[in-house]
Parts: structure tokens; C-alpha cells; sequence
């Protein structure tokens, strides 16, 4: 959704528009300062690594999925109401806000769209931005059921028929460097696609055309991705999304797969 869209549906009272803050980015503790600092009227700040992660382990990764009754727990905190449309928005592209669109999505929502451009755009069109904390939105009443989106274990990341993508940057998928997790390099198989080319200099999404020609280039087939924690990956699905290509997420990614020393690696 552009900002000049969302500011005709926040105008308009009687959609019921949600707004979330999904400010996160690895080594960024800052997301709620951020969101004090600035942020778009009304919206309400959801934190990544408590409300839309279980807790980390090597066994299920960095950003595990929420359990669904967690995520209903936390929708609803947020104000969130049944059949009542849910706008994301972060400062980075859309690279953290994305996990909330898959994970909202995921657990049944239809209407949920991400802000192209993000923060950015919003005060670049000319959106008003508020600064400290906002009162508790009421509580919602959204019921949440998991397994709307298609997902894969690490069994079925290593036996993936079709086009396996991986959403790192380059230099990690060719393992060159590895600032988080155990091991470097990728899982055998997989094709490099990194997230951040999905992307404008301007941070808004490529256009549909753009992002098909660049996921025909990758290879054919069914399409599964993953990332270094299930975070990015949500944003590379949102992108094939927008060329009209269905995708698989693996949300263990390479944080749980580099856990289990049992899992080959590949650095060609």
C-alpha cells in the first residue's frame, strides 16, 4: 500500500484501518525509542522478538513462529478486530515488518497490506508523524488459526523440489562472513537471492514486472525461501507475492539449520 493510500484509508473512519510498527533490524535493540522518536498517528508499536518470535533455541532457530494462541493473545492487544484491514509499516524497507504481514496472514487474516516505503514514505507524501506514546488501543476480539501460509521443516528445506531461495546477503550465502549463527556458508542446493534486491534505492518495492523478471532469472519450479532467523525471508515472500508467484517459508532458516551439525554445508 503506498502512503497516499493509507492516508485516504486512515481518513476514512469507518474502515477500521490498523496501523503496526514493526521497527526491528538485527543488532538494533532500539525499535521502541525509535517509535517514541517518531512514528505514523495512532499506530501501535509490536515488538518482533517477543510478540511475533517464540523464544530462540538452536533447535528451532533465532525467530521461531509464535504459538498461534500467543500471536491471538498479542493481536488482540494491538486492537486488532475480525474482518478489519492491518497495515505494517517499519524504516527499513519493509525487511521486519514483512514478518509480521506472513505471520498475520498466516494465522488467517486476509486484509493485511505492507506500507511501500515505510516510515520514510509516510513523511516524504507529506504524513503527519507523532512523537511519544500513544493510548492503549481497545481490545480486540480477532480469533487467529495457523497453517494458512505453507511452511517447511529443515527435512523439507533438504528435500525441496523446485527452487530453493536463500534471502541472505550475498557474502553470507557464499560464506564469507557469518556474524550470528553457528556455521558459515548455505544450504546445498539453494539459489543466492538477496532480499535486499527486491528493493528501490528509495527502499519502496521494485515494480511487479520487475520482481517476475528478477525471480525468472533464479530458476522454474515451486518455490521455498529462507533467511537467517524466517525474518527477511517474509519479505522476499511478500515480494513474490507481488509478481504473482506462490512461496513456501522455511522459518527455522539458516539459524537452525547451522545448529545441527548433522546439516551439510555449501560455500560454492
Amino acid at each position: 500500500m503506498s502512503a497516499e493510500d493509507l492516508r485516504k484509508q486512515l481518513g476514512d473512519t469507518a474502515t477500521g484501518t490498523h496501523v503496526l510498527d514493526v521497527r526491528w533490524a538485527l543488532g538494533d535493540p532500539d525499535g521502541p525509542q525509535h517509535y517514541l522518536d517518531g512514528h505514523i498517528p495512532g499506530a501501535v508499536f509490536v515488538d518482533l522478538e517477543t510478540e511475533l518470535a517464540a523464544p530462540p533455541s538452536p533447535a528451532r532457530g533465532r525467530h521461531p513462529l509464535p504459538d498461534v494462541a500467543h500471536l491471538q493473545k498479542c493481536a488482540r492487544s494491538w486492537g486488532l478486530r475480525t474482518d478489519e484491514p492491518v497495515v505494517v509499516y517499519d524504516a527499513t524497507g519493509g525487511m521486519a515488518a514483512a514478518r509480521a504481514w506472513w505471520l498475520l496472514r498466516w494465522a488467517g487474516m486476509d486484509d493485511v497490506r505492507i506500507l511501500d516505503g515505510g516510515l520514510p514514505a509516510w513523511a516524504q507524501s507529506g504524513g503527519e508523524i507523532a512523537t511519544g506514546s500513544e493510548s492503549d488501543p481497545a481490545p480486540g476480539d480477532v480469533v487467529l488459526t495457523a497453517g494458512a501460509l505453507p511452511v517447511i521443516d529443515a527435512d523439507g528445506a533438504a528435500t525441496w523440489e523446485g527452487l530453493l531461495l536463500d534471502a541472505r546477503a550475498g557474502e553470507r550465502y557464499r560464506g564469507e562472513v557469518e556474524p550470528v549463527d553457528p556455521r558459515a556458508g548455505h544450504i546445498p542446493g539453494a539459489v543466492s537471492a538477496p532480499t535486499a534486491e527486491n528493493l528501490t534505492p528509495e527502499g519502496a518495492f521494485k515494480s511487479a514486472d520487475q520482481l517476475r523478471a528478477r525471480f525468472a532469472e533464479l530458476g522454474t519450479g515451486p518455490v521455498a525461501v529462507y533467511c537467517g532467523s524466517g525474518v527477511t525471508a517474509a519479505h522476499q515472500i511478500a515480494a513474490l507475492a507481488a509478481a504473482g508467484i506462490e512461496a513456501t517459508l522455511y522459518p527455522g532458516s539458516w539459524s537452525q539449520w547451522s545448529s545441527d551439525p548433522q546439516r551439510p554445508v555449501a560455500t560454492d
